[in-house]
């Protein structure tokens, strides 16, 4: 199987590690799936590079893939029925010339309906990252339209997988109030296969141990260092300015804000009766997941650690990486001042 070549920062590398989860694909794409795999976990975790390894891996199994990223404009069609794959790209120079990002998933799901008319063959439909821009109720919706493609296909086909992944905890919660998916999460990087990673970037850099301890594994928390210069404190006030950190915090109460405090040192703290609606709101602005058991066939690549205060990850509740704990620690201390 071709490793496939990423963009990173100014670089191009190649995707490493992960191969937990590509025995995962190779599984799916013996016994297609069912019902709908959703995959979600921290921004920047590595979904998106995983989903492409995958796609490499499908194309080898002889699978028509779709493939669109709408928040990154990028769609894949990796099929032989060039008529379907002329129009489908004409739509999505229509949609993004209209800025009408949503509309490429539908677009995905329009065209597999077609592919399996014209091949009845294996096909793979992969959304990556669509949640945000289609909505919370739409998601919900999206996911019971790709599970009707698997029950009531146009046409009988030989296989079908059928994933969407996002790290938006909100959608992600409505989708799992029904039964048309599995959810599935996927956790940032472990330590091996993430010190593969930082070794692929060229230059001096700040020493491993380091390193792991500011991102925790995520991938985009390292692209974001390496582009600073390994300035923390310029990823930092970024991060703050980007997710408007100083806003959130502003508008908690004084108790909520003692609970976030407590939340900085022990992430637990938040999965209790009075820390759960600050954990939503948590999760809906993308700093901290709650996350199940950890048994490994509950996760697509390994699980996190049972706990691990250094990096932020309680048995229950976890921030996205250290990173995005370190920008609440220090608004949390601005703020007192």
């Amino acid at each position: 199987m071709r490793r496939v070549r990423l963009s990173f920062a100014d670089l191009t590398i190649e995707f490493v590690d992960r191969d937990l989860a590509l025995k995962l694909i190779e599984k799916w794409a013996e016994k297609s799936t069912f019902p709908v795999q959703v995959i979600y976990g921290p921004e920047g975790c590595g979904k998106t590079a995983w989903l492409l390894q995958s796609i490499e891996l499908l194309k080898d199994r002889e699978f028509n893939i779709i493939y669109v990223n709408p928040i990154n404009k990028e769609v894949l069609a990796e099929f032989g029925v060039a008529s379907l794959k002329d129009e489908f790209l004409r739509m999505v120079r229509e949609a993004l010339a209209q800025n009408a990002l949503g509309r490429l998933a539908w677009l995905a799901f329009d065209l597999a309906k077609d592919l399996i008319k014209a091949t009845r063959g294996k096909i793979a439909v992969i959304v990556d990252d669509a949640f945000q821009v289609i909505g919370v109720k739409e998601s919900a919706l999206y996911v019971k339209a790709l599970l009707n493609l698997i029950e009531y296909p146009p046409e009988h086909y030989e296989k079908i997988i059928t994933i969407a992944a996002t790290s938006e905890g909100v959608s992600r919660r409505e989708i799992g109030r029904h039964e048309w998916s599995d959810v599935i999460p996927m956790w940032n990087m472990a330590r091996e296969g993430f010190k593969q990673l930082y070794e692929q970037l060229p230059g001096e850099k700040p020493p491993f141990e380091e390193v792991w301890k500011l991102t925790g594994g995520n991938p985009r928390m390292l692209e974001r260092l390496y582009s600073a210069g390994w300035d923390v404190d310029r990823v930092v006030e970024d991060f703050i300015r980007r997710r408007g950190v100083d806003v959130f915090v502003s508008s908690l109460s004084d108790s909520e804000r003692r609970m976030l405090a407590e939340a900085v040192e022990d992430p637990d703290a938040l999965f209790t009766r009075e820390g759960i609606p600050l954990m939503s709101k948590l999760i809906e602005l993308n700093l901290v997941l709650d996350i199940s058991d950890r048994k490994p066939y509950l996760w697509i690549d390994q699980p996190p650690p049972e706990k691990d205060e250094e990096l932020g990850i309680g048995r229950r509740v976890a921030w996205q990486s250290p990173l995005h704990r370190e920008a609440v620690r220090r608004i949390l201390e601005t703020q007192s001042q």
